[in-house]
């Protein structure tokens, strides 16, 4: 019996495996001009030629203890299967994968782990996004549920992957959004069972499709002949928070849950560009469940792949598909507002050599009005960047991109905006906006790709100005500031916060910007989020074998940044094989809710509970022992 390598990969790894990248091609020779007029110094400046576009704060030494706004020591970079906080605080658990939600339901059970009812019934796997709602003086925690670990979850299974249809079920159920009412009880955030508000959002749960894309040929299918309603959400990263209370959950990889029961399948020029294949990831939906066939469905994955709007605290509400915000690997959605009242959306499509967008609504937010349907029309635009620290956002018009319609535009946003020729970026994360600025700041976690490969489109990805380094493996965060201090202009400033690396091991531009030091580095910055003080938190998602490019870098982990000084602390360090990602406040201020994610997905932690258990992805509370502000 041959043994399938695959069943533990994770999503990046499935992408080399499925699209290895290839040996010296053209696109090779013809990014070498550009590589030549761009390489960085080794040594010295560090960032050479491109140090014009690094911000002043990056390029400012870091301040003194007695001047600094961070109030702690940092922590040290570690391997150890706990979370490590500063001195002064401390953290415990509020949530956990397949945690019963109901009190009728069972708790966890570790050796089958559960089935599809059960899960059903539970918080979901691997959460990642999350907001808090406060509402009639309870809390209402929303988290987004993104994947679940294949080897974990059938742990039970000889093979490791789904065997039966209640397993399908059970992987399916795992994924979605976990609504979910919260209490401090004895000095402990928990879940409150049998909550009004406790809801399951699954891979099966009916949704409304909204905006252009609507009721076209694109979306419509066998079991949905209208193309106005559809199963399911499912591969949820990133998230986001309207103004008008509802929560934004962000479709990612969703092409992963597709396949073929045509092995001899032609697939189409759109499911090559959003990376649907003849085979899945090893979820196999598709043997339980239909629509996951493209060869029987081929519009089902067109149905996929947007921003889900949710309403915490109806539970009988319906959740909506926003086509109007373009149809890519969402990562986050940050909800700003533009100085006219019209709503902007930040989104980043997380995959590399991908791009970086913006909605712009039609109308405006009117508080206490009827805001409901805001993200129903709009503008898309995406980002195009100069290396001379401009930008601009180009509107993804018929006209501009050579399409049809608007419908087009939103069902294949990727193809309209390689049309205008957007700037490729190395894998753009989550976005977040500073509360006292008005600037923005967006996580390129890493693109081992740059000047080595094109994007899925075939679209160059050479080096230049917000993705200074070829072959990135350490990531960087890029920072804007709209024009008239208007989130709505269309024209922008740039520059690059932090430029990640390791200065223990390298002098050349691998070393990282100058607020990178041997007491602060880390690779892939992924989540990010401000604090009511204009404090940024920095989350990763990267490497954590502690070894080579990476020593001394340990577990994945979470900085804070003072965006004013470029001064970066490292506030905490994750349990093995971890992604810290995900991370809300309490309205007093006084606890962040941060997610642990995958701990163990190589086999080598037993987090949260220790002992010989099952590893579990979990939210965590972290406070200050004597119950100030948090931060």
């Amino acid at each position: 019996m041959a043994i399938d390598t695959t069943r533990d990969m994770t999503f990046d790894e499935f992408d080399e495996h499925d699209n290895p990248p290839p040996a010296v091609t053209d696109f090779d020779r013809l990014a070498e001009g550009a590589l030549s007029r761009r390489r960085f110094l080794a040594g010295g400046v560090g960032f050479g030629a491109a140090a014009f576009v690094m911000g002043t704060t990056a390029l400012t030494p870091a301040p003194t203890q007695a001047q600094s706004r961070l109030g702690f020591e940092a922590v040290s970079a570690n391997g150890l299967d706990t979370v490590t906080l500063p001195d002064g605080y401390r953290w415990h658990i509020v949530a956990r994968w397949g945690d019963p939600l109901w009190s009728d339901a069972p708790e966890f059970d570790q050796e089958s782990r559960g089935t599809g009812t059960s899960q059903e019934t539970a918080f979901g796997d691997n959460n990642d996004g999350m907001s808090l709602f406060a509402h009639r003086g309870r809390t209402i925690l929303a988290a987004n549920n993104e994947y679940v670990n294949r080897s974990i979850i059938y742990g039970n299974r000889a093979s490791k992957l789904p065997e039966t249809a209640d397993d399908v079920r059970k992987g399916k159920a795992g994924h979605g959004v976990s609504v979910v009412e919260i209490t401090r009880r004895d000095g402990r955030w928990g879940i409150v069972q049998d909550s009004p508000y406790n809801r399951r959002i699954t891979a099966d749960t009916p949704m409304m499709i909204t905006g252009p894309a609507r009721g076209h040929e694109l979306m419509k299918t066998v079991a949905d002949p209208d193309g106005t309603t559809c199963l399911g959400t499912w591969n949820n990263c990133g998230n986001g928070r309207t103004p008008w209370g509802t929560y934004l959950a962000c479709e990612e990889n969703f092409n992963g849950y597709f396949s073929s029961s045509d092995p001899t399948l032609e697939r189409t020029a759109d499911q090559k560009r959003y990376g649907v294949k003849l085979k899945d990831w090893g979820y196999a939906w598709a043997t339980a469940d239909e629509r996951f066939d493209i060869a029987k469905h081929p519009n089902e994955p067109n149905r996929a792949g947007y921003i889900v709007e949710i309403d915490p605290l109806d539970p009988t509400s319906i959740p909506k598909k926003r086509t109007a915000l373009g149809r890519f690997k969402h990562e986050n959605a940050e909800v700003v507002l533009a100085a006219d009242g019209r709503v902007v959306v930040y989104m980043g499509d997380d995959e590399r050599g991908e791009f970086l967008y913006r909605f712009v609504s039609r109308d405006a937010y009117v508080a206490g009005g009827d805001n409901a349907d805001l993200l129903e029309t709009g503008a898309l635009y995406v980002a195009k960047f100069a290396d001379d620290g401009s930008g601009e956002w180009v509107e993804l018009t018929p006209a501009a991109t050579g399409m049809s319609s608007l419908v087009e535009i939103c069902v294949r946003t990727r193809q309209a905006a390689s049309a205008v020729g957007a700037t490729t970026m190395d894998r753009p994360e989550w976005v977040a906006a500073n509360p006292n600025k008005v600037e923005a700041y967006c996580c390129l976690t890493n693109n081992k790709n740059r000047a080595k490969k094109s994007n899925a489109g075939g679209d160059p990805t050479p080096v230049n100005g917000p993705n200074p380094r070829e072959a990135n493996t350490y990531g960087q965060i890029v920072r804007w500031r709209p024009s008239a201090g208007d989130h709505g202009a269309n024209r922008f400033a740039w520059d690059l916060f932090v430029v990640a690396g390791n200065p223990t091991v390298h002098s050349d531009a691998r070393r990282g910007s100058p607020n990178i030091t041997a007491d602060n580095m880390f690779n892939s910055p992924d989540g990010l989020a401000f604090d009511a003080a204009g404090m940024m938190w920095i989350q990763t998602d990267g490497k954590y074998s502690n070894e080579g490019d990476f020593v001394g870098q340990g577990n994945n982990q979470m900085l804070i940044a003072d965006p004013d000084t470029g001064e970066i602390r490292r506030f905490m360090v994750g349990p093995r094989e971890c992604e810290i990602t995900g991370i809300t406040f309490s309205p007093d201020r006084r606890t962040v809710f941060v997610g642990i994610q995958h701990p163990g997905e190589k086999g080598d932690s037993h987090f949260p509970d220790g002992g010989q258990t099952v590893p579990r992805s979990a939210v965590i509370a972290i406070e200050r022992e004597d119950d100030s502000l948090v931060a």
